[in-house]
């Protein structure tokens, strides 16, 4: 792993495979440091040819924290949301979308096949409609378009990830919280083993705890509104890969996100919830690489 300086700010980043390579960029959720793309993935995807990066975003992990900008004032901005106005939340999706562009700047590479997932998704999606030159292909997983319309998450669920952070000198109150919070979003179809997710949760704990920093990117994703017309422009070969069993984001978000971008390809997995399981990890490397074939044979028809 390494720091660089991308868009003005640190960011960590970590790379995968031979860098003469075409790179996939990987970004991840909300709250969710770069160790929760699993290394699996990443060996899958450098298996299959690619140059493989996955950095924490903004405000989390060991990436520059915004700690300066305070907590964000929630029912301000959702207030500020239904009177049609713009919330002012401490940054944007627009600007950690322009940090993913700063991530490839920094480490030289013109074009990417950009990859995210939850709110990783919302900002590649960004990336697509904004940086079309630096897009080869896009694969939005597990995230939606912020159509106010679309059905919201289980009630469990929603808690389980808004829950206030456990106390940082309780070990075992972190590891049951995290343990709580997976089980409840995570894939009924491919269960984690509870040793498993507990070495996990240890492992991002000890690595970085910065709750604030989620507070500030939920801030970015609530303000970020509706996305459908920005999607309407990506000319990016697409596909939308989602668990036909997410309890956090349910399907209907990644319909929604296949059907606002022209051409996309909607993968619906059974037995998949919001999470990343080692045992699908194939699953997500063979989205991924379809969406970079298709971006592969239109190029080859120019």
């Amino acid at each position: 792993m390494a720091q660089i300086t991308a868009n003005g700010i640190n960011i960590e980043a970590e790379r995968f495979g031979p860098e003469d390579r075409e790179t996939v960029l990987l970004i991840m959720g909300v709250g969710a440091q770069l160790t929760l793309w699993p290394v699996e993935l990443c060996e899958e995807l450098v298996n299959r040819g690619y140059h493989v990066i996955r950095f924490d975003n903004r405000d989390v992990g060991l990436s520059h924290k915004f700690d300066d900008r305070g907590v964000p004032d929630m029912a301000a901005i959702m207030g500020a949301l239904m009177s049609g106005q713009q919330p002012e939340a401490p940054y944007t999706l627009e600007d950690m979308a322009a940090d993913a562009v700063g991530v490839l700047d920094a480490l030289g590479i013109e074009k990417a096949h950009i990859v995210g997932a939850s709110m990783g998704g919302m900002i590649a999606q960004l990336v697509a409609s904004l940086y079309p030159e630096r897009t080869l292909s896009l694969t939005s997983i597990m995230s939606n378009t912020g159509n106010p319309e679309l059905p919201q998450g289980q009630p469990e669920a929603m808690a389980a990830l808004t829950a206030p952070a456990a106390d940082p000198n309780d070990l075992e109150a972190v590891v049951a919280r995290g343990m709580h919070t997976w089980k409840t979003i995570g894939s009924p179809g491919y269960p984690t083993p509870d040793e498993q997710l507990r070495e996990w949760i240890l492992r991002d704990f000890k690595r970085s705890f910065h709750p604030q920093g989620m507070l500030r990117q939920m801030a970015a994703i609530v303000s970020n509104g509706d996305r459908r017309v920005k999607l309407g422009n990506i000319k990016a070969p697409t596909v939308v890969l989602h668990g036909a069993d997410d309890p956090l984001v349910p399907l209907a978000g990644g319909e929604d996100t296949a059907k606002s971008i022209k051409g996309a390809e909607l993968i619906a997995v059974k037995g998949m919830g919001h999470d990343f399981p080692v045992s699908l990890a194939g699953t997500f490397a063979d989205a991924i690489e379809k969406a970079a074939r298709r971006a592969g044979a239109a190029k080859a028809a120019e």
